[in-house]
């Protein structure tokens, strides 16, 4: 585990195990134990004072009424371990999963303790990976800010830069950012760092994955003065741990683990499709009664298979980085209601959109590396809930999919079907037989420099003038475009050649501009931009 890599001099005061299966709350390993947890036997529904299990927290009694108001009468066990410590303007660093509870772990401390700002000097910066999870840290938050007068905005890329550096002029206690919209607004001079108590790093893992965490190392290093730093992350290992290490100071660390997450409620299902047959397949798999959120690799891509299951009835809408920032809200809000049951997105879905009630997720294109996998399935079976996880696999892209099922410890087989079998409507009802994921033959890699290598690129046999061989027929170029004619190069399909340097998701479909990542070695998943 990450924890394992930090430094010796780290003072570790407390990590739990939360079991909520019977109802007790026990230290896991300790150093030093110092925070005590309310009974998770004696939660009731909070009420007005010192006996709701916030106020226990040390939350006042005008935030925990707000709290009740909007139904939140228990902390969850991120919110529990981490909020005294926030309090005691302590350093914390979270293990927790997405849909845990962060946002008001970090937030009803920051809340707490506001005092009223100067202009364009907010006390709290928030940092997070993509313009819609600005938007729903915001709305959380505004829930109990408005109790004490606190005023927050959030800034990313897709809306009005003017705009937002006149509301930061005028004055905010709380910001809410995107490093990259936030550099931009530093170099406009439209806010003022120094007055910062208290700086929160969101959803670290996907930062570091995004390509981020050098931007949030600039803005880091432009507040010179102490503050309280806390960061909450899936995993703590890595560039994440590195994190820790620079600006993080003797941090207080806590992890959240639930029996939800200990006994997963997610159900994979891969089933093999022919080229022709994928659409059919993905229509009967949405038509149902469940909220269906589908992934497709380009703004292309999504944009036709929505138009695709127009034609067959379907009411979908799409989710990509090519759209303006007011119509991708208005699309996850109308997909969060259940107004419009049936989504289908880019990766940018898949990194901090917190909708509940997704009951399928479907990998119509198979993603390009096993992070992505998770991230993209980690949409369904939220916070207890069960939740089904498909994945649509042409022949040519079974050996890839292999090594993600390998590397994902999935031991469900490949499954093929056609359009209108009946096991497509119910998903649940039967069960696929399993692979020894330790006896699949690891694929074959050809001979030559593996790619990532600096200028290095796989040998290629050669066709006419020096051109690789066409792997398609003719009319594949076209296709491969979508609509008779080649698009530009973020949307078009990967390179198949697989020692050429290939590059993940376009910046746009990122959310938020970031250095581009490499792909890992699987990069190009079949011949086709679905």
């Amino acid at each position: 585990m990450g924890l394992a890599l930090l430094q010796p001099t780290t003072r570790w005061r407390s990590t739990f195990l939360l079991t909520l299966a019977n109802k007790t709350a026990a230290p896991a390993t300790a150093v030093r134990p110092t925070t005590t947890l309310p009974d998770a036997a004696a939660l009731k529904p909070a009420t007005p004072g010192a006996s709701s299990p916030f106020a226990a927290l040390g939350i006042s009694g005008p935030l925990v009424n707000a709290l009740a108001k909007g139904g939140i009468t228990e902390p969850t066990p991120v919110q529990s371990m981490t909020i005294p410590d926030a309090l005691n303007n302590l350093d914390v660093c979270g293990k927790a999963r997405t849909g845990s509870g962060k946002t008001l772990a970090f937030g009803l401390p920051i809340i707490e303790r506001m005092t009223r700002s100067q202009p364009k000097k907010p006390q709290a910066l928030v940092l997070v990976p993509t313009r819609e999870l600005a938007s729903q840290v915001a709305s959380a938050l505004g829930l109990v800010a408005n109790v004490r007068g606190v005023r927050i905005t959030a800034v990313y890329g897709g809306m009005s830069l003017n705009r937002q550096s006149d509301v930061l002029r005028a004055g905010v206690d709380i910001v809410i950012a995107t490093p990259g919209r936030l550099n931009d607004l530093l170099q406009r001079a439209a806010l003022d760092l120094s007055a910062i108590k208290t700086v929160v790093i969101d959803e670290a893992d996907q930062m570091a994955d995004l390509g981020f965490l050098p931007q949030v190392e600039q803005i880091l290093r432009r507040i010179p003065h102490e503050h309280q730093t806390l960061l909450f992350s899936a995993t703590l290992d890595g560039a994440v741990d590195a994190l820790v290490r620079r600006y993080q100071k003797d941090p207080v660390f806590h992890e959240a683990v639930t029996p939800e997450e200990e006994e997963p409620t997610m159900l994979h299902r891969f089933i093999g499709v022919s080229e022709e047959d994928k659409v059919g397949v993905a229509a009967d798999i949405a038509s149902g009664p469940n909220r269906t959120l589908l992934f497709v690799r380009t703004q292309r891509g999504a944009e036709r298979l929505v138009k695709q299951l127009a034609v067959k009835g379907l009411d979908a809408g799409a989710l990509h980085g090519g759209m303006s920032q007011p119509k991708r809200e208005r699309a996850l809000a109308a997909f969060s209601r259940g107004s419009m049951p049936v989504l289908v997105a880019t990766n940018i879905a898949a990194r901090g959109i917190h909708v509940d009630g997704v009951d399928i997720v479907v990998h119509h294109d198979p993603p390009e590396d096993t992070k992505t996998y998770l991230h993209r399935s980690g949409r369904t079976a939220r916070a207890g809930a069960s939740g089904i996880v498909v994945t649509l696999v042409a022949p040519e892209q079974m050996r890839d999919v292999n090594i993600l099922r390998r590397e994902a410890k999935v031991s469900e087989a490949v499954v093929p079907m056609t359009a209108r079998d009946a096991r497509l409507g119910d998903l649940a009802g039967w069960i696929p037989p399993t692979e020894d994921l330790a006896a699949m033959r690891e694929p074959r890699l050809a001979p030559g420099p593996r790619p990532g290598m600096n200028n290095a690129r796989r040998h290629v046999p050669t066709g006419n003038n020096g051109q690789p061989p066409r792997r398609f027929g003719p009319g594949n170029a076209n296709r491969l475009a979508g609509n008779g004619e080649r698009g530009p190069a973020s949307e078009r399909a990967p390179r198949v050649d697989r020692g050429a340097a290939a590059y993940a998701s376009s910046p746009a479909d990122r959310g938020e501009r970031g250095e581009q990542r490499r792909a890992p070695r699987h990069a190009a998943w079949g011949r086709r931009s679905d």
